[in-house]
């Protein structure tokens, strides 16, 4: 019996390798539905090789849509649109497995769509916990929901923790028997480039990355390390520990995808080729394991892993997350939106590199701290932090 699939953001670079992990296991997984959000060719072309039930797109990209759909002769594929449809497809009663894959703060209405409904969810989405992880984890505790990490790190510390951490009460304590979580990080394209030289780099090379084939967004966050500060606080909520227990090391290599130590002295670590269809095919198959195309880790090719604290000066992001789960509430949220729009601000060269973190710790100062009482207050904040932003960057380019 196959298991349904929904891939939320099927287009970007997390939906292409479920795709191709679902090719090799035809047998077990098949495709329900699909999502994309701007590259309709791309998009109508995956529908015409694995032809899902339904598909979700923004309200005006439908016609041009369905004028592929038309040449394609794909008539049976219903198109539905907007958030509303996004959450429709996550919680239909057809659907097992929901790969949420959508970048940003788009991400988070579907997701706990999906959450609720009690799915399997592997979350490629940080942002959705960034923004209301302690209303996430409720939920998925109410419904049963199963949330698996498919971001490369937290799926290695999943692998790492003990087998019923799930089943403990920790309440932000150390997992029973865990003394530390270590989170690594690539260090990104600028780990060896000076503060001065940072002035003055470009959207092309931050997108750069030396280990990994990501999307444009990501891998901003990347260069600049917060994407490291994002998820450290989705670890924090996803594994509830409180942020002092979890260490970011830089680890050039990306071959260890991070660590777990141990009362006893032990520490266990996941290793692998970076390639995300691996952390992909964990989440999907958990807790049996399936077969990918990625080639097994060469410890003779790999013979030396080097190790380093972060830079917080050179990468100030880093920092700024930190004290962003310390102060908790809605500054996570407000951390989130702030760095979105400084990502978007600086791909589309209206700002700085170093001015990413200034933006975002500019809005942190800004909007007074609050419980993250619901949905509705969370995107408030989030609509509120984008317009802290964009004044401030506004202000920085008059």
């Amino acid at each position: 019996m196959t298991q349904a699939v929904c891939i939320l953001g099927v287009t970007g670079s997390i939906g292409q390798s479920t795709l191709k992990v679902l090719a090799k296991h035809p047998e077990h997984y098949s495709i329900y539905a699909l999502s994309g959000y701007s590259r309709m060719a791309e998009l109508a072309m995956i529908c015409r090789e694995h032809r899902p039930k339904v598909v979700v797109v923004p309200a005006e990209k439908v016609a041009e849509l369905s004028e592929y759909f038309n040449e394609y002769q794909l008539k049976n594929i219903e198109i539905l649109t907007d958030t509303t449809g996004l959450e429709q497809i996550a919680a239909h009663p057809d659907v097992d497995i929901v790969m949420a894959a959508i970048v940003g703060a788009a991400g988070l209405l579907p997701t706990l769509a999906a959450i609720k409904a009690g799915k399997r969810v592997l979350l490629a989405n940080k942002e959705a916990l960034v923004m209301s992880g302690e209303l996430m984890m409720q939920a998925a505790h109410q419904s049963k929901a199963l949330l698996l990490p498919v971001d490369s790190e937290h799926n290695a510390i999943f692998q790492c923790l003990p087998a019923n951490y799930m089943q403990l009460d920790k309440q932000g304590e150390p997992i029973l028997g865990v003394s530390q979580i270590l989170l690594t990080a690539s260090g990104g394209p600028f780990l060896t480039t000076s503060l001065e030289q940072l002035e003055q780099v470009t959207p092309a090379q931050a997108c750069k990355h030396p280990n990994w084939s990501m999307g444009q967004k990501i891998s901003v966050d990347s260069a600049t390390l917060m994407n490291k500060g994002l998820e450290l606080i989705e670890a924090c909520h996803l594994f509830s520990i409180k942020e002092h227990f979890v260490t970011v090391v830089v680890h050039p290599q990306s071959i260890i995808h991070s660590m777990v130590q141990y009362v006893d002295g032990s520490t266990l670590a996941q290793m692998g080729n970076p390639d995300m269809c691996t952390p992909i095919a964990h989440a999907l198959a958990w807790p049996e394991r399936i077969a990918t195309n990625v080639a097994p880790l060469d410890v003779f090719v790999h013979a030396q892993l080097n190790f380093q604290a972060p830079d917080l000066v050179r990468f100030p992001a880093l920092k700024l997350a930190r004290q962003a789960m310390q102060a908790g509430g809605i500054m996570p949220a407000v951390l989130n939106a702030a760095n979105e729009v400084a990502v978007a601000a600086f791909l589309k060269q209206q700002l700085s590199f170093l001015k990413i973190a200034q933006t975002v710790e500019h809005t942190l100062n800004q909007v007074q701290n609050v419980a993250a009482e619901s949905i509705d207050l969370i995107l408030h904040t989030d609509e509120l932090a984008r317009d802290v932003a964009a004044q401030y960057i506004r202000r920085l380019g008059s």
